[in-house]
């Protein structure tokens, strides 16, 4: 600054001609370096599928509990296990039939008795409707013929009614599948001698299984009976499904509700689905238009989403965004940006708001 002073100084005093500096020209201003070479990309609209995720138990669809009418009488066969499968009307257990024989033998013999004993009265009562008419029997002869006659009727009717009883005990002797399915749990041991009325097993009906969902009651309206449903095992296998019911009502504590659905590879003993079984699924709701960019252009910071926009100047500006679904490597946008947004497709992690880029070229929407 003294130097030019000095300068203009002698100028002056000796007559030369000043210097005029403000004829410089103005000095441009130095470039901003990039921070980082990129690629941009623009988001993508796809028809993806909408599923609504829940969790709930696995659990047979309909028991049986299989028991005992019998009293007194001992288990002397037991032919099922539990895990076999089993027909309706298969032979599962037997009780002895010793006692019960005895007294069928027994009322078959009290009928053939009753049977000839109701002959004989009505013979009598026949010559009763006969004789009387002429005069040739009393009339409190032929009353007595014929009430014996209707005696020895409802006599022969009791024994054959007693007979029947006797059938249906001897009938409980042996316990039958009542349905087609698989055994589930057995009580039943040879020997015992159990009390009318214990289960001896209980029998998932038709080895079919169900899954209970559980969802909120705002979710509820988003399920309707027949929709598809992809269930997810402990083991990770995935079993087809079907919303069979949704259930009417809201649990008051919890304020969830209970969704069943028919899973369709629970009828063999190798499906991954058990009753009993915590599981997860999701409920398809059909196909949705989403706006989709690649998951390396979202960036996680401070428990939000974000990507890099370009604007003017290949400078960037954080945008924060809302994500939704992720399928393969592509995560739906639901707000912070639009289609005609130009975004950084990758290395956002070492990017700043603000930060100058050189774009190298466009990735193409896959």
């Amino acid at each position: 600054m003294h130097s030019i002073y000095r300068v203009a100084l002698a100028a002056s005093v000796f007559g030369f001609p000043l210097l005029s500096f403000a004829q410089d020209k103005a000095v441009p201003a130095l470039a901003a370096k990039p921070a980082l070479t990129v690629t941009t990309v623009k988001p993508e609209a796809a028809d993806w599928s909408s599923a609504l995720s829940a969790n709930g138990n696995i659990a047979a669809w309909q028991e049986a509990a299989i028991g005992t009418e019998t009293n007194g009488l001992r288990l002397v066969e037991v032919n099922a296990q539990v895990g076999d499968v089993v027909k309706r009307g298969q032979l599962l257990a037997r009780f002895s039939s010793e006692s019960l024989a005895a007294d069928l033998a027994q009322v078959k013999a009290n009928i053939a008795e009753a049977e000839a004993a109701l002959a004989e009265a009505k013979g009598n009562a026949d010559r009763a409707r006969n004789l009387e008419p002429k005069g040739m029997i009393s009339a409190q002869q032929a009353a007595q013929w014929l009430t014996a006659e209707k005696a020895a009727a409802a006599r022969l009717n009791a024994q054959r009614a007693r007979l029947k009883a006797e059938e249906v005990r001897m009938a409980h002797t042996r316990v039958t599948a009542p349905d087609n399915g698989v055994i589930s749990q057995r009580n039943a041991t040879v020997g015992a001698v159990p009390a009318p009325g214990v289960e001896l097993f209980r029998l998932i009906r038709q080895n079919r299984l169900e899954w209970r969902a559980e969802v909120t009651a705002s979710e509820l309206q988003r399920i309707a009976p027949g929709q598809a449903v992809k269930v997810t095992t402990a083991s990770g296998a995935v079993v087809e499904g079907k919303v069979r019911l949704v259930a009417p009502t809201v649990d008051p504590q919890t304020r969830n509700a209970l969704v069943y659905v028919d899973l369709f590879e629970s009828r063999g003993n190798q499906s991954p689905a058990k009753a009993g079984m915590f599981a997860k699924g999701d409920f398809e709701l059909g196909r949705v238009r989403a706006l989709t960019v690649p998951a390396s252009a979202v960036l996680a910071r401070d428990g939000f989403s974000w990507v890099f926009s370009l604007t003017t100047g290949n400078r960037v500006a954080q945008t924060k965004v809302v994500t939704g679904r992720r399928t393969g490597d592509r995560v739906e946008i639901m707000s912070g940006i639009d289609a005609s947004a130009s975004i950084v497709a990758t290395g956002a992690g070492f990017l700043n708001d603000g930060d100058v880029v050189r774009v190298v070229s466009t990735a193409a929407p896959k």
